[in-house]
């Protein structure tokens, strides 16, 4: 089963890095599938060369399996943690393929994006699912739950723009609401 990242919701990684942990290789090779290409993405901007890319990427999934039971989701979101062990693994290779050179940690930040980009690529992944999924609501609905949750109005100031009752307001919000978990599998 393929799976892209944008497609798959840090929960369902979660589970499947949970199943590799027990041995299930097919969990394994499904997180595989859903985070390979932006991991790929990762190694080859460092390493700049296709062929040496590959190599290190199975070599970072053979870290990943070996590690997984390391994943703490407290501390960042998998594909984070996932994103860091591929950068320090194609960073180790750069040092050891260009000893002479003098590479510091400044240099190595010229190559790529710090830890925050990281985190920045996974919401907006996540913010990329939630837009696909308040697409799927209806005009007003999604009108209503922007309103209520990015801009903060009230039900009674909602109900009066939508010349609602706020009974109907705080309907419209539950189900809209759980629409969106729904769709989000949350």
């Amino acid at each position: 089963m393929h799976v892209a990242v944008g497609m798959t919701s840090t929960r369902d990684l979660e589970n499947l890095l949970r199943q590799s942990i027990e041995g299930n290789t097919d969990a394994f090779e499904q997180l595989y599938n859903a985070t390979s290409a932006k991991l790929f993405g990762i190694v080859l901007r460092i390493l700049r060369n296709r062929a040496e890319s590959e190599d290190a990427l199975q070599d970072i999934y053979v870290r990943i399996w070996q590690k997984a039971g390391d994943f703490e989701p407290g501390r960042a979101s998998i594909i984070t943690w996932m994103a860091t062990i591929a950068r320090n693994r194609a960073i180790d290779i750069v040092r050891r393929q260009r000893p002479e050179a003098d590479i510091d940690d400044a240099d190595i930040e010229t190559l790529i994006s710090s830890d925050s980009a990281f985190d920045q690529m996974a919401v907006a992944d996540e913010m990329r699912q939630l837009d696909h999924c308040l697409n799927d609501l209806e005009d007003d609905r999604q009108q209503i739950v922007k309103l209520a949750y990015l801009e903060g109005w009230s039900r009674a100031e909602l109900a009066e723009r939508f010349a609602q009752p706020v009974g109907t307001i705080k309907t419209w919000l539950h189900r809209s609401l759980r629409q969106l978990k729904e769709c989000l599998g949350t």
